[in-house]
């Protein structure tokens, strides 16, 4: 199974939409909380190019967002991903 690592902060809805994705298809995760983890969303920023959360990876692929992931599990694309 592939590592899974997702970027959020507590007051996203999109980030606890997407963590429900990932707990209903069984699947543990590495949240970062970049509100809560000193340098965190800069690190996000330059993997990512991106400043929004959730930001999500499988394995050292940038998924994207939240949208990004439940298009991925829409065109079945998520599952091969998780099982690496």
């Amino acid at each position: 199974m592939s590592k899974v690592q997702i970027y959020t902060t507590q007051i996203c809805p999109y980030c606890h939409r997407a963590k429900a994705l990932l707990r209903e298809k069984g699947v543990s995760y590495d949240e970062v909380d970049v509100m809560a983890t000193p340098g965190a969303r800069d690190k996000m920023i330059n993997r990512t190019g991106r400043t929004s959360v959730p930001q999500i990876f499988i394995g050292d692929t940038h998924v994207g967002g939240c949208d990004d992931l439940f298009a991925l599990d829409a065109k079945g694309a998520l599952d091969p991903m998780l099982a690496g």
